[in-house]
């Protein structure tokens, strides 16, 4: 009779054992990939549109696909057979030769030294590029004869038919002059690496020549470590010093040159008498004797686009972009030649748009028409002259991608999903891969052909569906959140999956809240939100004025006062949110990184005790520690725009600090230097403000490497726990 009775039992007990629901663990997302999403990666398309190349880490080939069947075609190199571990690659124009790139290390964010190697396809040849090793930005002349490379700040190339090496430039020496390549701050805030071009016959190189001995050095230490990760210590720390001008400071002069190969001589392009001026890209032409030089005023509102002659060096003005607060340099390699003129991007209706525009700087057709702001170029087919671009017509919160004739007109739609789309085209643009994603979709890949039909799924991401029942996984909701002057902030609100009404919750915002940025967009975003929301807290993210795709006038509110409106609106989405009947006033946190940080300290300076605690990691403190590029770009110089530095600067509200603060920094940030929490703490200190401090030996903007991701969001989650439970 017992038995039975247990067996009856266990019955009736089954079904909740089913049901049981599996708890989220800080280490499935800084440790694991356990709900990272799959996608479809480094896949190159081929000169003959049908097919494209990638690289198989696991069994180490670059292999070739057909587009239409999604079939290995063939291998085109076996790495096993060049004894060779290659971390990228990089085909001629012709495809006969291929360019290996092994023994990475980084430099800074975009930049590396890397050692190359030149594969032959038809002769199965490999040469090292160099027996220096070590170089930088190898790249294949459009007709497969040379290489250009830079070493020790100079310029280069090699002749792959007699191997000999050309020096093209010699007076490059660390910290005064760099040939090739931009200086940090143009790495940074212009978003690039490579500052030199080939023409496109392959006879001409163009360079970018950065004078930085006027710049002035910012230094760092650099420890060995501790034991028992090194078995020496070294008594005295090594110290790192580069050139990085900070607001109001001297840039690197720059000039641009065009090397002829047939006689190597060297042509220096007339950018003007000004010195104190941007040259944030250069770009040839269709026709191999012009060379296209961006000129950009120090105040970023007056963009000119001068047509150099290479044979002499002389310039026309051939395009001119002016507006009252800034030219956006996410614009910059938005520009592509087209027949008789070019496109580009330009706000100068407002909104972001693509302009097809003649040789002469004449509008011939605006492509993208409307009150909406296109936020990437995605190509040109030259054959049936339509162009393609992703734009956030439906909704800020969204990205659509479209088709257009190059001469403006009808638009067609070819994404048909609600949320994130985003297209990669084929050379021949015979067919597209669209990678999509919702709040509640993770990333679904797909290929279409031109017309938008699509061919196959590529992923569904079906095996991270399946995980996710498993759990109490919640989807995000949108709701918008009103502030001053009738403005509506766009936000989402992750609940507890038990969520109830007539519970009082405690509540942390999420946020970056920098220039022209977005966090909430209808996409598949996971993060250790989930961990919280699992935890009973409520999790909310909010766009400020400033953030994207909802015009020039929102996206440029913040010209000259940053950090003002971003903080008044987190203050005031705090409030509104405190005066929710679920959640509990006297627990809110916020937290941010790097512009996110400073909006953190600005926040809890400014909100009178509505947040209860904050973290702050790598946070900007003061505008005039920071670079010249960006920081002028939004704020002018400390000269022109003192009371727009002083009165939004973390370290002078420091009195009213008010909540329990997290301050986090690593003492090898090159972006945004240690300098700012130092002075900080220092004022802290003045003002009798008691804050929780980390700092990380060794670790840059990131704050990565090691054991160090999972410490840091280790100590986060543990002070979150403690001051919202």
């Amino acid at each position: 009779m017992k038995k039975i009775k247990f067996i009856v039992i266990l019955i009736l007990f089954l079904p909740l054992l089913s049901c049981a629901q599996q708890k989220f663990m800080l280490e499935d997302f800084v440790k694991s990939p356990r709900f990272s999403a799959r996608s479809v990666y480094g896949l190159r398309s081929m000169k003959d549109g049908e097919h494209y190349s990638t690289i198989n880490f696991q069994s180490q080939k670059i292999e070739k696909f057909a587009y239409k069947t999604w079939q290995l075609v063939e291998t085109i190199l076996d790495f096993a057979q060049i004894n060779l571990e290659v971390s990228d690659y990089q085909f001629s124009a012709d495809e006969s030769k291929i360019l290996l790139e092994t023994n990475v290390r980084e430099i800074y964010r975009r930049s590396f030294l890397a050692d190359y190697y030149v594969y032959d396809l038809k002769s199965k040849k490999l040469e090292k590029l160099t027996d220096v090793g070590s170089e930088r930005l190898a790249s294949f002349s459009p007709d497969a004869q040379n290489v250009a490379f830079m070493v020790d700040n100079n310029l280069f190339y090699k002749n792959l038919t007699s191997e000999k090496i050309v020096q093209i430039s010699v007076d490059g020496k660390q910290n005064e002059i760099i040939n090739g390549a931009p200086d940090w701050v143009y790495e940074e805030e212009f978003g690039y690496n490579q500052a030199f071009a080939w023409s496109p016959d392959g006879k001409k190189l163009a360079y970018c020549k950065f004078d930085e001995r006027n710049v002035h050095e910012y230094g760092m230490d650099v420890f060995a470590g501790a034991a028992p990760r090194y078995t020496e210590y070294e008594t005295y720390p090594g110290r790192y010093v580069w050139k990085y001008p900070k607001a109001g400071e001297n840039n690197s002069l720059v000039s641009v040159h065009i090397f002829m190969l047939l006689n190597s001589t060297t042509v220096k392009a007339d950018v003007g008498k000004e010195t104190d001026q941007y040259i944030p890209r250069i770009k040839w032409t269709n026709n191999p004797d012009q060379l296209l030089i961006y000129r950009l005023n120090r105040l970023q509102n007056h963009l000119e686009f001068l047509a150099a002659d290479a044979k002499t060096g002389q310039t026309k003005l051939i395009y001119t972009d002016k507006n009252q607060y800034y030219v956006d340099d996410a614009d910059f390699d938005k520009l592509e030649f087209v027949e008789n003129g070019f496109i580009v991007m330009s706000e100068r209706d407002g909104w972001s748009h693509l302009y097809y525009m003649d040789m002469d700087g004449k509008v011939l057709a605006n492509l993208s028409p409307g009150n909406f702001d296109v936020t990437d170029y995605l190509g040109y087919d030259a054959k049936n002259k339509l162009v393609y671009y992703q734009a956030a017509v439906e909704s800020p919160m969204e990205r659509e991608v479209y088709a257009v004739s190059i001469k403006g007109g009808k638009v067609k739609k070819l994404s048909t999903l609600k949320g994130t789309n985003n297209a990669s085209f084929s050379s021949s643009f015979q067919y597209f891969i669209n990678d999509f994603s919702s709040v509640s979709i993770p990333p679904l890949v797909t290929l279409h052909d031109a017309n938008g039909k699509q061919i196959r799924i590529l992923e569904d991401n079906q095996m991270l569906k399946d995980r996710l029942k498993q759990y109490h996984f919640q989807n995000k909701e949108f709701i918008k959140i009103p502030v001053e002057n009738g403005i509506e902030l766009n936000a989402w609100i992750l609940k507890p999956a038990n969520f109830d009404a007539s519970k009082k919750y405690p509540l942390m915002i999420t946020q970056y809240s920098g220039p022209n940025s977005q966090q909430v967009l209808n996409r598949w975003s996971m993060g250790w939100e989930y961990l919280l929301a699992q935890d009973s807290i409520l999790v909310v993210s909010v766009d400020p004025r400033g953030t994207g795709a909802r015009g020039e006038a929102f996206r440029k509110a913040t010209y000259k006062q940053l950090g003002k409106y971003e903080s008044d609106d987190m203050v005031a989405a705090a409030r509104y949110l405190a005066g929710l009947n679920f959640v509990n006033a006297k627990k809110m946190a916020i937290w941010g990184w790097s512009y996110g940080g400073f909006m953190t300290l600005l926040a809890m300076s400014k909100g009178d005790g509505v947040f209860s605690a904050g973290i702050s990691v790598a946070p900007v403190t003061n505008w005039r520690f920071y670079d010249n590029i960006y920081t002028e770009r939004f704020m002018r110089t400390p000269l022109e725009n003192a009371a727009g530095y002083d009165e939004n600067s973390p370290i002078n509200m420091i009195n009213n600090l008010q909540g329990n603060l997290f301050l986090i920094h690593g003492l090898a940030d090159d972006n945004v230097h240690f300098q700012n929490s130092a002075e900080y703490i220092a004022a802290a200190i003045e003002a009798d403000k008691h804050l929780q401090v980390m700092i990380y030996p060794n670790k840059n903007h990131g704050i990565y490497g090691g054991n160090t991701r999972w410490y840091l969001y280790t100590q986060m989650y543990r002070f979150l726990l403690n001051e919202l439970k």
